[in-house]
């Protein structure tokens, strides 16, 4: 092996090497955040995956979290306060929902400010995520009594 060819083959191996670790950075950064929301009328919440744990709170139908781990049976969720616990998996649905962290939100007919307003809400309701963010930071939902409509994601926990 003659000396141009020895540093051109250690530059392969760093640019390799420099290209896995990015691939792995943008991957990692990539992960989208993976909501649940709770599907019966009172899951209990533990500190660690098991019944024999101790059990922290209870958590309401339709509540959202965010996983954080999924073992299948159980799964590790963070909620709106950034609390984490276990919960069982067989109490989660995929339905979206998200929390009003506002004391007041607007909910409008159109996804635009000057748009008629349907309904004004307090913080903590609990609305279903009918679709996902637009590009100008609305989020089509459906509130409890059925109105449908559009609400800034800056005023929302779950999305």
């Amino acid at each position: 092996m003659n000396l141009v060819q020895k540093p051109t083959k250690l530059f392969a191996k760093l640019l390799a090497t420099g290209l896995g670790f990015l691939s792995l950075f943008c991957a990692l950064n990539a992960h989208a955040l993976d909501f649940r929301s709770v599907s019966v009328n009172k899951a209990t919440l533990y500190d660690a995956p098991s019944e024999e744990a101790k059990k922290l709170y209870i958590l309401t139908y339709g509540y959202p979290v965010e996983v954080i781990v999924n073992l299948g049976e159980w799964i590790k969720v963070r909620d709106h306060f950034g609390a984490l616990s276990w919960i069982q998996g067989k109490q989660l649905s995929t339905k979206r929902t998200v929390l009003v962290v506002e004391n007041k939100a607007e909910i409008r007919q159109l996804d635009d400010e000057s748009a008629a307003l349907l309904a004004t809400v307090e913080k903590d309701v609990q609305l279903e995520v009918l679709s996902t963010v637009a590009k100008n930071g609305w989020v089509k939902v459906k509130h409890r009594d059925g109105i449908v409509g559009y609400i800034q994601k800056s005023v929302l926990w779950g999305i």
